[in-house]
């Protein structure tokens, strides 16, 4: 069977759509930056995934094209490129910060030139700024003082934003993994075993599967940790009674799917049992609000008051959707300044965290918007809390 994938003529689309955009915005190039926990803006454009280094991509408005890379990566840049054009630049160095002396490395000049750029007052967008490293903008400025350098992340955010059917189908294969590891984390978890140890069982089915890594580090929490909205697994046992957390996810060529809901190593029962039942709900109200036309700060604003008119207003903690797709959270969010309305094949996590003075849960779940509604694009998680007893 044929790998689900990104063929390689998407990514020399993508690389044209771009191109539209920056002639109708006025910039003679777009760079593009990104690491290896966020790696999602080059990766877009060229199918590669940095480690250790920095990687960019550069993209003028002629339609050219290059990837940029650290000295360590040229090879495995080359590799991995779904691009014509590299260059290898010391600003997407490691950490560490060594020198290389003996090397030679490439400058922006040399990956302007190659791709058509000229000229010294250009207009230069970057995206995303966040992921532009102080050594990575200073080399843009020293290379071309006269420029004028513009933060263009929302074109990233315009091209991303609608899925086209591989990314969905990456998605989808990523979400039917994360529940295998899922379903084999509730049936091997037992009083006694450690967080991290449950970890280890969802990377082994993931892997077995056919998910190159782990959509996000997954999430496994117990207890006092469930109140981390974010967070990492630790060495804490389970004990008969926890609520635990499961967050679990697998990437495809890239694309991360996550599911995520709590589960009970006993019987849940009282005020425990409400709160993760109204979370359960509240997670219900706002999927069922989502369809092509729909104004995101409306359905962000009604969740907020759904919590309020049911007493949870304390417990509340985000809005009800966030985009996914390259990384597991992407823009855009849903929230209640929001100022977009919901489009055909825009994916989201719908993503429903309730926090308590003991506890948190969420529940989680990946959806496409579509005309008359969305699609679940995962299998669906359970209507209320697993119970497991021994």
């Amino acid at each position: 069977m044929a790998r689900i994938c990104i063929p390689d003529h998407e990514y020399k689309e993508r690389v044209k759509r771009c191109a539209a955009i920056l002639v109708r915005e006025k910039l003679d190039v777009l760079i593009v930056n990104g690491n290896e926990a966020d790696y999602a803006n080059p990766r877009y454009f060229s199918g590669f995934w940095p480690l250790f280094e920095r990687a960019g991509v550069a993209i003028a408005a002629n339609g050219e094209a290059a990837l940029m890379v650290g000295p360590e990566s040229s090879i495995f840049g080359a590799d991995r490129n779904k691009l014509d054009k590299i260059f290898t630049l010391l600003a997407y160095r490691e950490g560490a910060d060594p020198a290389y002396p003996e090397a030679k490395p490439d400058t922006f000049h040399d990956v302007f030139k190659a791709i058509g750029v000229t000229g010294k007052k250009i207009r230069i967008g970057v995206a995303s700024f966040l992921d532009t490293s102080v050594t990575i903008f200073n080399a843009i400025k020293e290379a071309f003082p006269e420029a004028e350098i513009v933060d263009a992340g929302k074109i990233m955010v315009e091209l991303r934003r609608i899925k086209s059917e591989n990314e969905l189908a990456c998605l989808r294969e990523g979400y039917r993994i994360a529940d295998l590891a899922t379903q084999a984390v509730m049936k091997e978890i037992r009083p006694g075993m450690t967080e991290l140890q449950a970890v280890g069982i969802a990377q082994r089915v993931v892997y077995e599967n056919g998910a190159e890594y782990e959509g996000l580090p997954m999430y496994v929490f117990s207890e006092a940790s469930t109140r981390h909205a974010i967070s990492r697994s630790s060495y804490r046992e389970f004990q008969k009674g926890d609520i635990v957390q499961l967050n679990l996810s697998a990437k495809i060529d890239g694309y991360s799917a996550a599911i995520g809901y709590p589960i009970c190593l006993g019987t849940l029962e009282g005020q425990r049992r409400d709160i993760v039942q109204f979370c359960r709900e509240a997670h219900a109200w706002s999927e069922k609000q989502v369809k092509a036309g729909v104004y995101a700060a409306d359905i962000a604003k009604g969740f907020y008051k759904y919590f309020v008119d049911n007493g949870y207003e304390k417990n509340y903690v985000y809005g009800p959707l966030h985009g996914t797709g390259i990384i597991e959270v992407e823009a855009p969010w849903c929230e209640t300044s929001s100022t977009y309305y919901l489009e055909p094949n825009m994916t989201f996590q719908v993503d429903t965290y309730i926090s308590s003075d003991t506890f948190g849960v969420r529940w989680e779940k990946g959806i496409a918007v579509k005309e008359g509604g969305y699609e679940v694009l995962s299998p669906e998680i359970p209507e209320v809390c697993p119970e497991i007893h021994f």
